[in-house]
């Protein structure tokens, strides 16, 4: 796992991101765990906006512990939660010696399958809650030829290096054994209220795209600036799906 993200890319995500997780699964969950006192480790966390969605969710005492390994973020977190420098890729059981819930966001589709099989034992026993896992499906309206070319080239982007990208979500649910697996739907859907994160979403999926296929960098450059000038004048809209998985031992 050799992804990074920005600060300013997280806080521009965060309102999409709460629209979009599934409220059913959150309902479920909380009605596992219970009154609590509950402690929760939220992998790969960044700035915590996970447990600011969640948390108000969740009933009883809770005492969050974000786990990443970008210091810059940890300290955003650091206001609201324990915070804990990890490589989430190479936890052990007891590093979450404890813990009533574990969760993570946009975070199964970064990881190889060996990364998330160690994750997934690591956590074996605990209620998950990973939100946000894309799979591979994305809409712009109006409709444009070349979208279709850009979304496979930007999936194969994502599958290289080995990591899981859109075949995530099926990767861990077929890890996870006997353990109840719930999959929800949780799609970004972008209108002009979220114009600006469409606009910086665009950008790097057509440069991903571009890289993974130097081909369609001819056609590229104007299929953009058509795009930028739609998501400005309020006209774009993008869905991006994902998916929610509860995993319930």
């Amino acid at each position: 796992m050799s992804a990074t993200v920005s600060a300013e890319w997280l806080e521009l995500r965060e309102p999409a991101d709460a629209a979009a997780r599934s409220e059913e699964l959150a309902g479920r969950l909380a009605q596992r765990l219970g009154p609590g006192p509950h402690v929760i480790h939220d992998l790969g966390g960044g700035s915590g906006s996970m447990g600011r969605w969640l948390a108000p969710r969740l009933p009883g005492p809770q005492q969050w512990v974000v786990h990443d390994r970008d210091e810059r973020l940890l300290e955003l977190a650091a206001d609201q939660f324990e915070t804990r420098r990890s490589d989430i890729t190479r936890l052990a059981p007891g590093d979450l010696a404890g813990a009533s819930l574990v969760t993570a966001s946009a975070l199964l589709d970064l990881l190889t399958r060996e990364e998330l099989e160690r994750m997934l034992g690591a956590c074996r026993g605990i209620p998950l809650l990973l939100a946000l896992t894309v799979v591979g499906r994305v809409r712009l309206s109006p409709a444009e030829p070349l979208d279709a070319r850009l979304s496979a080239a930007f999936d194969d982007h994502q599958r290289r290096a080995g990591r899981l990208g859109p075949d995530a979500v099926a990767a861990a649910v077929g890890a996870l054994g006997e353990a109840e697996a719930i999959v929800r739907p949780s799609p970004w859907r972008l209108g002009a209220a979220g114009a600006g994160l469409a606009a910086e979403w665009l950008r790097g999926w057509v440069a991903a795209a571009c890289e993974q296929q130097p081909a369609l960098a001819t056609e590229a450059g104007a299929y953009e600036e058509r795009r930028l000038a739609q998501a400005a004048a309020g006209e774009l809209r993008v869905t991006v799906d994902h998916a929610d998985l509860l995993v319930l031992p």
